[in-house]
């Protein structure tokens, strides 16, 4: 599958694993995990170092998450992102959104290769907004721009 249509598939989805949502409520991750409770995802914090999230609880790994998850949102920071995606494919995650604002120049092309490797489709980068319906102003801007320069991925259409 190609990267738009993994990305309608991760929206289809309505339990997702956000691993890396952050303690700080004005986090951008925390409030990207608000939205999608808004919009009526069951989203699942994952973060070592919280208890809960908003009055959810949270996990400190996905492997505690009963019963697993195969939809999983990535907001860690590159150089983790591997050893992550390890702990996601022993607990049978096949869909997993790597969080970046440039699309794959923002992911570590060994994260990327892991989950090729590993059967698991992946989304290189973005930004979950740019693509939920009725998102707020700033995040259809950088949907735009994101068009205009080439960045914003398309549906793949068969020759």
């Amino acid at each position: 599958m190609h990267t738009r249509e993994l990305i309608d598939e991760f929206l289809r989805q309505k339990r997702i694993a956000m691993i890396g949502v952050s303690r700080n409520p004005k986090d951008f991750s925390r409030n990207l995990y608000r939205e999608l409770l808004r919009r009526r995802y069951e989203v699942i914090p994952i973060n070592p170092s919280a208890q809960e999230i908003d009055g959810h609880p949270c996990y400190p790994h996905i492997s505690d998450i009963r019963p697993p998850i195969k939809t999983v949102l990535l907001m860690t920071s590159r150089k983790v992102s591997t050893a992550v995606l390890r702990e996601c494919a022993d607990r049978g995650a096949d869909l997993v959104w790597l969080y970046g604002i440039n699309g794959e120049q923002d992911v570590d092309p060994a994260a990327l290769q892991f989950c090729r490797d590993h059967g698991i489709g992946v989304i290189p980068g973005y930004c979950p907004y740019m693509f939920l319906e009725r998102a707020a102003f700033f995040h259809r801007i950088h949907g735009f721009v994101a068009k205009l320069v080439g960045k914003y991925p398309q549906h793949h259409r068969p020759a």
